[in-house]
């Protein structure tokens, strides 16, 4: 049996997590159609697979990037490239729609002039889940997170900087956007195991796009 969907709130709301981060409740509802089109678009280029750690594991998340720089992962550890190492060809060209999307969050959050570099697209199942991390990659941290979530709904853990720090517990709905920067830019966070559940745009899945300025170039 199926979870029942997770309930929508009635518009757009805005909620201080803790210094630094901020939740925007609703807030891509009306895009997030064309978001979606967007993502599919992009996977027909550059399609979604499932990447190895360094240690040897296969992520459960399925991801796959736009924009100028990609994040991938193998044996060699994590880092951005320039283009995809499936294809040898450079990654999608991030469609404006999501870049206006990350500023307009961005600002909102208190984070003026945000001009990603990267769009990880991860893509989520029943049963697949995003262990406690740091994003870290980036030469520049003094830009925020943006992170976007559609579909079924997921537990977000969030943290602090320790990774012994215990995690607040949040539901992210569809339309959801999570930013964080400053004090709060190397928190811990994760997805817990995404129940099963459904929603009329996505079936049993869950997208997060999670947009970056990496320092890199």
């Amino acid at each position: 049996m199926t979870d029942t969907l997770f309930p929508e709130p009635d518009g757009p709301s805005r909620e201080t997590l803790t210094e630094g981060a901020v939740l925007l409740r609703g807030w891509v509802v009306d895009e997030a159609p064309a978001l979606l089109a967007a993502i599919a678009i992009v996977a027909e280029e550059a399609p979604f697979r499932h990447l190895e750690t360094p240690g040897g594991h296969r992520m459960s998340v399925a991801m796959t990037n736009c924009g100028d720089q990609g994040w991938v992962s193998d044996r060699r550890g994590y880092l951005y490239a320039t283009h995809d190492p499936e294809r040898a060809r450079s990654w999608p060209a991030m469609p404006e729609r999501f870049r206006a999307i990350a500023r307009s969050a961005a600002a909102d959050a208190g984070y003026p002039m945000f001009e990603p570099d990267a769009c990880l697209i991860n893509r989520y199942a029943p049963g697949s889940r995003l262990s406690l991390h740091q994003d870290r990659d980036e030469r520049d941290v003094s830009q925020p997170i943006v992170s976007v979530s559609l579909g079924v709904s997921a537990i977000f853990l969030f943290g602090g900087l320790e990774r012994a720090t215990r995690p607040r517990r949040i539901r992210l709905n569809h339309g959801d956007v999570v930013v964080w920067g400053g004090a709060s830019r190397l928190a811990y966070h994760g997805i817990d195991v995404l129940k099963a559940a459904q929603h009329p745009l996505t079936g049993d899945l869950r997208y997060n796009l999670t947009f970056r300025v990496t320092g890199h170039g």
